[in-house]
């Protein structure tokens, strides 16, 4: 692949690349608040139109699978047509699922918008957190790595609170949140197209179609654990937009609209403000400390469920959020650690291709398990994947072999 250069001047044009790096983060906050909010509706789904839990897994299974296509195949297109074209056609595939979201009275309607809203949010992945960091300021070091892998936790909080509350309290229940959210999608669109360019488009746009895998030879020992924080807390987070309404309606005994979305926000919530704790550490020590911390939480989570416990099944939830988040942070500040602008996008595909495929595999043996074994049974199954990804985080984790490793914070 070309080196790419940058096509703004940091010195004289700082204030330009602040307004890229606010117009992406809030297109990534936007586009993964649209993919949260039919979370809450899930149980109006159930109720009104029959959909069963495995119905319910398979729409998450969907959105991953179309995510993990999404970065395969389109994970690089933003080095060739440039971060704003890609980000504003990400932006365009979401509003298209939104809008399809608006007419969901059979499990097809469902499966083929979170399908179409996978692909978006793919390209979104790649293509506005490569944005964000090419703008990002220099100092402090952390925020880019916090921004690009905490903005798809704070939409996906947003958008879950959002659409509890509006369902719950607002009219129309089954259209309105739908409609905010395309609005919202049009409003990061009109952002990023005022906001400068920060590569300059090259040749092989095509080329750059043919599915490639791509980490840099000297962070690619960070990879093994990298992907097991990623599989273990995405996974997670799968298991709460999947199994949580459920739980909450059936072992906790609401089938509050809101409750469903603040539950689910609390883990995502706790996770982007967990992440910059993690900036204290190096990074291998910060995906020790996290991944410690998320299994705690799951073993809390556990005990929640069993004894039907709402209030400790949220306050465990929070504890395993903010251990993902530092843990994730960490991960992604490792592997980014001396990136350069051609390294990013291809470094991001990878990132998500493996979260999206931590959510996707289990919920899909999950959701086929649901007709046989209970919920709490299938939550001992993330437990104990929890458990697997902490101790091998714990023994095997490990920091950048680069020049630059001094500068992180001692442990």
């Amino acid at each position: 692949m070309q080196n790419l250069v940058p096509a703004i001047n940091r010195t004289r044009q700082g204030r330009t690349l602040r307004m890229a790096f606010l117009s992406a983060v809030v297109s990534l906050v936007a586009s993964f608040a649209a993919s949260a909010s039919p979370i809450p509706l899930f149980n109006t789904y159930r109720a009104e139109d029959g959909f069963t839990n495995a119905g319910i897994s398979l729409a998450v299974v969907s959105n991953s699978v179309g995510t993990i296509a999404g970065l395969l195949v389109l994970g690089r297109l933003s080095n060739h047509l440039g971060r704003r074209l890609a980000a504003i056609a990400s932006l365009g595939l979401l509003l298209l699922g939104c809008l399809l979201l608006l007419n969901v009275h059979d499990i097809g309607t469902l499966l083929a918008s979170r399908l179409l809203m996978g692909v978006g949010t793919g390209l979104a992945s790649s293509s506005l957190t490569s944005y964000i960091v090419d703008a990002a300021p220099a100092r402090p070091v952390w925020l880019a790595s916090v921004a690009s892998s905490q903005g798809p936790m704070l939409g996906l909080t947003l958008g879950a609170i959002a659409s509890g509350a509006l369902v719950q309290f607002g009219p129309w229940p089954r259209h309105l949140i739908y409609l905010v959210c395309a609005g919202l999608l049009v409003l990061s669109a009109a952002l990023i197209s005022i906001s400068p360019e920060t590569t300059k488009p090259t040749p092989g746009a095509w080329r750059s179609l043919v599915p490639r895998v791509r980490v840099p030879a000297r962070v690619r020992h960070l990879l093994p654990v990298a992907a097991l924080v990623f599989v273990a807390t995405w996974a997670t987070g799968a298991f709460y937009q999947a199994f949580m309404p459920a739980l909450v309606e059936d072992q906790l005994h609401t089938r509050s609209p809101l409750i469903l979305g603040l539950v689910f926000a609390a883990y995502m919530a706790s996770s982007v403000l967990g992440a910059p704790l993690g900036g204290r550490f190096t990074s291998a020590a910060a995906q020790r400390i996290g991944m410690l911390i998320f299994l705690t939480g799951w073993i809390g989570i556990i005990a929640a469920i069993a004894t039907g416990t709402l209030v400790l099944f949220i306050a465990t939830t929070i504890v395993a959020g903010a251990g993902q988040g530092i843990a994730i942070s960490a991960a992604t500040r490792g592997l980014l650690h001396d990136s350069t602008l051609a390294d990013r996008a291809p470094i991001f595909s990878v990132i998500y291709l493996l979260c999206y495929s931590g959510a996707a595999f289990p919920s899909l043996i999950s959701g086929e398990l649901s007709n046989t074994f209970s919920l709490p049974k299938i939550s001992l199954g993330y437990g104990g994947l929890a458990l697997v990804a902490t101790v091998f985080a714990v023994v095997a984790a490990r920091n950048p072999h680069t020049k630059a490793t001094e500068e992180e914070p001692a442990c």
